[in-house]
Formats: structure tokens, sequence, C-alpha cells
């Protein structure tokens, strides 16, 4: 990459973070007139907007929160496609490729510490997805893979950091599965990719400790969509 192509990818990862930090959760609480970080787990994603405010506002909010993800995951993509005359299918070049993560990865990092909050964010869940499903093709098949795994475990569990955690868990090996059943792909070529999908499970994971830690005494909250009565003790 020539030094033209660094700096227009330095000022995506700013631009990409930057729209990564909007707390829209935040804000969709202060239109209610709540401050949802004192409320319930007093996370700002969409889990516990949710809870604190019903679940219609709690999927708005992970929509806006997948959608800051998906856009500069999308964009890079395109634009990295361009740049590298990559229009035919082929396996992106690794630098490319990690141009695009850490571009990525930005809106992410801006979700879970949001320089407008004082770098106290969400968990990054819906975000996550946004990006996965943005970078395309190589992880949106291993996103959609990962969704259903979410859906499954909690639809038979409905602990929603339990869903996030095995989810995160399945994630690299659901890349490495999917990566040995296209012929075009190899985890040679694509590891950069496989290592992200790896830091993603692990960052996941790490911001779930107090929830696994809930988990372990049985004092976790089910669902998303809480009563009011059940607010404080979320």
């Amino acid at each position: 990459m020539n030094s033209q192509q660094i700096q227009t990818c330095v000022i995506l990862a700013l631009a990409s973070y930057l729209l990564g930090s909007i707390p829209f959760g935040y804000l969709i609480g202060r239109a209610k007139g709540v401050d949802i970080r004192k409320q319930g787990s007093g996370n700002i994603g969409a889990t516990n907007l949710g809870r604190v405010l019903g679940r219609k506002w709690g999927y708005l909010g992970f929509v806006f929160d997948f959608a800051k993800g998906l856009a500069p995951a999308l964009y890079a993509g395109r634009m990295l496609r361009q740049m590298f005359a990559n229009s035919d299918g082929a396996v992106l070049p690794q630098q490319a490729q990690w141009a695009w993560l850490i571009i990525a990865a930005a809106a992410i990092l801006g979700h879970m510490f949001p320089i407008y909050l004082r770098f106290k964010g969400g968990k990054g869940v819906a975000t996550s997805l946004g990006v996965l499903i943005g970078i395309f093709p190589y992880l949106t098949i291993t996103a959609v893979f990962a969704a259903l795994v979410w859906f499954a475990v909690w639809g038979m569990t409905r602990y929603v950091s339990l869903a996030s955690i095995i989810t995160a868990i399945a994630f690299p090996a659901g890349f490495a599965l999917i990566v040995s059943r296209v012929q075009a792909w190899t985890i040679t070529d694509l590891w950069p990719l496989f290592a992200f999908t790896c830091a993603i499970a692990a960052l996941v994971i790490l911001r779930h400790r107090s929830n696994i830690s809930r988990l372990i005494q049985g004092t976790e909250n089910r669902g998303a969509g809480l009563k009011a009565s059940d607010k404080k003790q979320a």
C-alpha cells in the first residue's frame, strides 16, 4: 500500500470509530427521559435498553448498533476492492484484509469504548454482528451461522448473555469449517480474518465477565424485555 492508500485507511478507521462511538442506546433512553447507565445492568446496549424501556426500544437500539458496524465494513470492502482492482471474487491480498479489519474493528471499539461517554460503552454484540455481515463474503456466511447459534441457545435457555458467549466460542470454529468447504479459500490465505474471529470471540467473552459470574451464581436475568418490577434486579 502506498502512502495515500494508508492515509485513506487511517481516515476511514477514525471515522468508523467515531460512528461506532455514537451511543444509540443511551440516546434512545435519554429521549424517553431515562439514563440507562443508571438502570438495570447499567449497560448502554440493546439488551439493557430492552429491559429498562421494553422490547421495541431494545430492538430499535439493536438495529442502530448493528447498522453502525455494518456501514463502515461494507464501505471499506468496496473501497479496498477498487483500490486493489479486485472484482472477480478472488481473495483480497492480506494487506487489504488487515486494512479492512482495522477499519471494521474501529466501529466495535467505538461501541465498547465510546469517546462521547468517557470510554464506557456496551458489550459490542450487535455492532460486531454488523461488522461480520459487512465483511462480505468472507465472514458473512459465518455470521449467519453465528446468528443461528445465538437464536438456538437463546431459544433453549432465554439467557441473552449465555447465547452471546456460546456464539462467540463457536464463531472461529464455524469460520474454519466454512473456509474448508470453499475451494477457492484457505486458512493460509485468510489467516488475518481467522485471527480476527478469534479476537472478536475473546473480546466478547471478556466483556461478559460479570454475566459469566452471575450465570455461575444463578443470578443472571433471562430475556431482554423484563417488566418494570424486574428492573431493579437486572
